[in-house]
C-alpha cells in the first residue's frame, strides 16, 4: 500500500523536471483593498512605501495606464512586473491608446490585440491579470472626440473575449465612467451611457469579470465622505444596484479613482475624511481594491490631488491616507485571499 505514494512522488519529480516552473496557489498570502493610482512604472517603489502599512507579505494594488507606446517596450514592463511581485503589488493595468489632437484615439481591434499580446507575453506578479478596458468613455476626449456607447460596447465585448481566450487568467474590467458628467456636447451622463450600451447589446456586461468605478466626493471633488448617492464616494453602490437590476449579478468592484482635490480649507479635514472612508466606505464587502488618484500629480494639472509634492515629499493626502490605513488594517482585520503566484 505504501508504494503508491512513492510512485506519485517520483512522477511529480519528473513532471517538475520536464514541465519546468509550475504555478501554485499560496493561500498564506493576504491582501487588503489599499492601493494608489500611478502614471509610470518608475513610481512603483513609492507606491509600495505608501501602502505597506503592515510591513509584511500583504498584497496591495496600483492602477497604471498601458499605452500603445508602452507596448513597444516590453522589457521595461517586465521589470515593472518583477518589482511588483517583490513588493507584493497587484497591478490593475488600464489599456490606453495614444493622445493626438487633444484626445485619446479610438482603439482599432488590431491595436487591442497588440496591447493584449504584449501583456500576455510577460510574466505577471500573480496568476490573475487585471486589465481595464480604457477610461471614462462618457467623455468625448477619451474616445476620439466622440461619445459612442454602442461602439464602446462592441470594443469592450471584443477586448474581453479576446483576453479570455488567451488562457492567461485575465480579470477584465470595463472603463470606469465619470459619475458626475452631465449630458452635453462633450460628455454624457453615466447611466444614459450605460443604458445605451445595454440597449445595443443586452449581454455586454456578461463579459465583465468585475466592475470598475470612479467614485469621487462630488461636487467639486471636495464634499464630505458622509454623502450618499451617485455623485458621492458611494457612487459605486448606485452602479452595482443598476447592474443587479439589469443582469441579476452581484459584482465585485474595483474603485480605481477616488479622492479629494485638496484646498487649504479642505486640508484640515483630510485625516477625518480618510479615516471615515477607510472604515465606512472602502470596507464594503463588495470592494476588492481602492486606488485613489494620484500618487505623483505635482507639478501639473493634478497638483491638488497629488500624494507627493514636486520634491517627492508627502502631502496631507499621503499622511492622512497612510494613517487611516495603519489604523484600520491590524493583523486581525486582514482579508484572507488566495493569490496564485509563480514559484
Amino acid at each position: 500500500m505504501d508504494r503508491l505514494p512513492k510512485l506519485l512522488l517520483v512522477l511529480l519529480f519528473f513532471m517538475a523536471i520536464f514541465l519546468g516552473p509550475v504555478v501554485s496557489s499560496v493561500s498564506a498570502k493576504t491582501s487588503i483593498p489599499a492601493g494608489i493610482h500611478i502614471l509610470t512604472p518608475e513610481e512603483i517603489t513609492q507606491a509600495a512605501a505608501l501602502t505597506d502599512v503592515r510591513e509584511s507579505e500583504t498584497w496591495r494594488y496600483v492602477t497604471i495606464p498601458f499605452t500603445l507606446e508602452d507596448a513597444s517596450d516590453p522589457e521595461k514592463w517586465q521589470q515593472f512586473f518583477d518589482t511588483a511581485r517583490e513588493l507584493h503589488i497587484i497591478p490593475l493595468v488600464r489599456l490606453t491608446t495614444r493622445f493626438e489632437n487633444n484626445v485619446w484615439t479610438v482603439p482599432s481591434k488590431k491595436e487591442v490585440v497588440d496591447l493584449i499580446s504584449v501583456l500576455s507575453s510577460l510574466e505577471w506578479p500573480t496568476d490573475q491579470r487585471h486589465i481595464i478596458v480604457f477610461n471614462e468613455v462618457n467623455h468625448a476626449k477619451e474616445w476620439g472626440g466622440t461619445i459612442n456607447p454602442e461602439e464602446y460596447a462592441d470594443v469592450f465585448a471584443f477586448t474581453a473575449q479576446w483576453a479570455h481566450t488567451e488562457g492567461k487568467g485575465y480579470i477584465v474590467l470595463p472603463a470606469a465612467l465619470d459619475l458626475a458628467a452631465p449630458n452635453g456636447g462633450t460628455t454624457m451622463e453615466a447611466f444614459s451611457f450605460l443604458n445605451r450600451m445595454y440597449t445595443a447589446d443586452p449581454e455586454v456586461f456578461s463579459h465583465a469579470d468585475a466592475w470598475n468605478s470612479h467614485s469621487y466626493p462630488n461636487p467639486g471633488f471636495s464634499s464630505s465622505p458622509t454623502r450618499v448617492g451617485q455623485n458621492s464616494m458611494r457612487g459605486f453602490k448606485v452602479e452595482l444596484e443598476w447592474l443587479k437590476e439589469k443582469t441579476d449579478r452581484d459584482f465585485l468592484v474595483y474603485i480605481t479613482e477616488t479622492g479629494w482635490e485638496v484646498t487649504p480649507y479642505l486640508s484640515r479635514w483630510m485625516p477625518n475624511y480618510y479615516d471615515y472612508a477607510v472604515q465606512h466606505i472602502w470596507s464594503d464587502p463588495s470592494v476588492v481594491a481602492v486606488t485613489p488618484f494620484i500618487l505623483q500629480g505635482s507639478p501639473g494639472p493634478f497638483e491638488d490631488f497629488s500624494f507627493l509634492d514636486p520634491e517627492g515629499k508627502p502631502t496631507q493626502q499621503y499622511i492622512s491616507y497612510r494613517s487611516a490605513l495603519s489604523k484600520q488594517f491590524s493583523e486581525s482585520d486582514l482579508i484572507s485571499a488566495k493569490i496564485d503566484v509563480i514559484e
